[in-house]
């Protein structure tokens, strides 16, 4: 049976970072500078706004909401409706700053571009950037190709990663002080994929049998993945799928944030507002972080 998705929000500019959060539905909405909160009836509430341009979105085991700022490079906290710094990434990441995840004491995975898509820059590798509560950030892994989307398993002792522009996912341990080692190939999804059909991550989660649901813009899709590659589950949509989250009252609701505009055209984000916010019903429920 071929899944078909439905829309619970649109007229957006361009939704990232979607997270399930104590019975809600938060997500970041680019380029009008907004975090949302979103429940299943499709009634919105803006939570605060980021002039640096939000992201990746966590919380801290006290409530703060903690924000990445991608165009200054911040990581900021959103507390008793004030919004403060909590770090300055600028000295070690390449361009803007983009997805996170936060493990349960707290400790924040920054993600960062690498260079500057917007002006057709060759592609560098990027840090992955490790914030821990009242110290100075410091880079947890490197030599990632665009460093995205980001899941950490519920035992607390694997980070999972994407890497969009290798075409893969990308594990590593977690250690006790929430540094990272053993780095390998969780995913290649250039390995027997169709010519010219590569699926690509950007937004992830993990579900409850270990496989992971990736948001592939290439392929106009959100894929199911288990560890080595196999696709399990394919889920089309009309425009590209850049995000995705398990949430809803069982976990198995999987929200995707699509648009028909591409992430690195302001512009046309702005002007189509072509962001939505779909949902769809899945077998297996979420786990694990965000």
């Amino acid at each position: 049976m071929i899944k078909k998705t439905s829309t619970l929000m649109e007229g957006l500019t361009f939704g990232e970072g979607p997270r399930w959060y104590e019975g809600k539905f938060y997500f970041s909405d680019f380029y009008s500078h907004k975090v949302f909160s979103l429940d299943m009836d499709g009634n919105y509430e803006l939570i605060v706004e980021v002039q640096g341009q939000p992201s990746g979105l966590g919380w801290m085991p006290d409530g703060t909401m903690l924000i990445v700022s991608m165009k200054d490079r911040k990581l900021l906290g959103f507390h008793n409706n004030k919004l403060s710094e909590v770090a300055d990434l600028s000295d070690l990441a390449g361009f803007h700053c983009n997805d996170m995840v936060v493990d349960n004491k707290g400790n924040a995975y920054v993600g960062n571009f690498g260079f500057n898509t917007y002006s057709g820059e060759e592609v560098r590798a990027a840090n992955l950037i490790l914030i821990r509560p009242g110290q100075a950030p410091c880079v947890a892994a490197d030599d990632l190709l665009f460093p995205n989307g980001t899941v950490i398993t519920p035992d607390g002792k694997t980070l999972i990663i994407g890497e969009t522009y290798a075409a893969r996912l990308t594990a590593f341990d977690i250690n006790e002080d929430a540094t990272l080692s053993n780095r390998r190939i969780w995913a290649d999804f250039t390995l027997n994929a169709e010519e010219g059909s590569v699926p690509v991550p950007d937004g992830i989660c993990l579900d409850a049998e270990g496989a992971i649901w990736v948001a592939s813009p290439t392929t106009a899709s959100v894929i199911r993945v288990k560890e080595g590659g196999e696709i399990l589950d394919r889920i089309k949509v009309e425009t590209n799928a850049y995000a995705c989250m398990l949430g809803g009252e069982d976990l198995k609701t999987l929200f995707i944030c699509t648009s028909n505009a591409s992430g690195v055209d302001p512009e046309a984000a702005v002007k189509e507002k072509s962001g939505k916010i779909e949902i769809v019903k899945v077998d297996v429920p979420g786990v694990g972080k965000p």
